[in-house]
């Protein structure tokens, strides 16, 4: 009975963060926190009652696990007041800031973080992320063997199909609505139901290279690995040839987002995994289809008309001159913070004493994950991050290589660590990590490549 109630609010999660849109806003994202809280309390009870063995007490997940801990308890240090003797000595500019923006007399503590209450919020969020993220790698949702797991990916296809078909809509019919706000002055290219183009390219990102790996893991590729090209494309069959297409749909919408380091990303991250099965004549075949499939989705966005889309990637200067000079003082940021950062989500606070141009509006991200990250975390927090996600994806394709290529569930690995890296490429020129949708979805795929290794070191020891 659990585990039908934690599938069903999983799928309604997965429904529901990207719809909201992007679960950007306060509500959007507590209800997911909150949705996320409730999965992991029943998986609790279920676990106790039935006595289960979990995957997380493997030898090899207790270096991650020490890791994230280590970065909840530096986000906590953060929050926590200090003396003001203690402060000085290990970060001299908090101190700095503090006493200099007091009206009041200088009090005798002060929190590492600039604004307490700010990196509060984003630790919460972090916390359940990485509890949602533990809970994947522990329960057998998606073990490739369960069925749960492909009913997840296709609610996950589901979901990139609508936001593209509805972006599509929005933008080419000239109702320029996200649902039922007015958003004339935002819907400039597609967005799907997120409030900028970067975040749905971002979401796309990583449902694509997952619908591709789920299309080649498919019964009709898996039964016709024998044929010659063409026979094995005459033979498909129907629901075969609907993955496919709602492929090509989801890539006309990352096209028409007009998210130039979005399309890059995508490229990008197939060619690399390309690189890492290269020695696979079988992957080969995986990246030709992967081609084709993407060709007729341009040859499509071509008939409809790319004019507007190659202008933006001619236009690329004037943008990266905006980024640069973000990352410029994002860095002095950084500099001035070095070890413990300025506090998890401060960065719309600190940024404008930094600010050397003028800007119209507020700066609100630094078009940059990494960078914004090590700016309020410090060296201390992202080089926890690196370490942590560079071990994860490379245990991932460890257990991914370690597969058959008669297995189904090797093309499924793939395609999820296509999208985690390219959701990572991304990241680097744009802000994806910090839109709960993406990191939500960015969670269920790295826990999804991890699990579906395990499984398959399980039968080898087995």
């Amino acid at each position: 009975m659990f585990e039908h109630i934690i599938k069903f609010i999983l799928i309604l999660l997965l429904i529901f963060t990207p719809i909201a849109f992007g679960s950007m806003d306060l509500w959007a994202f507590s209800l997911m926190e909150l949705g996320i809280l409730l999965i992991i309390i029943l998986w609790s009870i279920q676990s106790i009652i039935g006595n289960r063995e979990s995957a997380i007490r493997n030898p090899q997940f207790a270096f991650p696990i020490i890791l994230l801990s280590l970065f909840l308890l530096l986000i906590l240090f953060q929050m926590l007041p200090l003396p003001s003797g203690i402060l000085k000595t290990i970060s001299p500019k908090t101190y700095e800031l503090r006493h200099s923006l007091s009206l009041e007399p200088p009090a005798l503590s002060f929190e590492l973080s600039f604004v307490p209450f700010l990196t509060q919020i984003e630790f919460f969020k972090w916390l359940t992320l990485i509890g949602l993220f533990l809970f994947l790698l522990h329960s057998n949702l998606l073990d490739r063997r369960h069925r749960i797991m492909g009913q997840l990916i296709v609610v996950i296809m589901l979901v990139g199909i609508f936001e593209s078909l509805y972006g599509m809509f929005e933008f080419f019919s000239g109702h320029r609505h996200i649902l039922h706000l007015d958003m004339e002055a935002r819907v400039s290219s597609v967005t799907g139901t997120f409030i900028n183009r970067n975040y749905f390219a971002g979401y796309l990102l990583m449902v694509i290279p997952l619908s591709v790996g789920f299309l080649f893991s498919s019964e009709a590729f898996q039964r016709r690995r024998s044929m010659g090209w063409r026979h094995q494309l005459a033979s498909l069959d129907g629901k075969t040839l609907l993955i496919g297409f709602s492929v090509i749909v989801m890539i006309l919408g990352l096209l028409f987002s007009a998210s130039r380091m979005g399309i890059v990303s995508l490229l990008l991250s197939f060619s690399l995994i390309s690189l890492l099965f290269r020695i696979s004549q079988k992957e080969q075949k995986f990246s030709r289809i992967t081609i084709v499939i993407l060709g007729l989705a341009i040859l499509w966005a071509a008939w409809i008309g790319l004019d507007w889309v190659i202008s933006r990637f001619f236009s690329i200067s004037e943008s990266f001159e905006d980024r640069w000079k973000i990352w410029v003082n994002t860095f002095q940021i950084f500099r001035d913070f070095p070890l413990f950062g300025s506090g998890l989500g401060t960065f719309t606070q600190i940024f404008p004493m930094y600010r050397s141009f003028h800007i119209r509006g507020l700066v609100t991200h630094a078009e940059n994950d990494f960078l914004q990250l090590a700016s309020e975390v410090g060296l201390m927090g992202i080089g926890l991050l690196v370490i942590l996600f560079l071990f994860l994806f490379l245990k991932g394709v460890s257990g991914i290589r370690s597969m058959s290529h008669r297995e189904a569930g090797r093309y499924i690995g793939i395609g999820g660590m296509i999208g985690v890296l390219a959701l990572m490429f991304h990241s680097l020129v744009e802000r994806n990590i910090q839109v709960p949708a993406n990191a939500f979805l960015f969670s269920f795929l790295l826990a999804m490549v991890l699990r579906i290794g395990l499984a398959r070191r399980r039968d080898r020891s087995a």
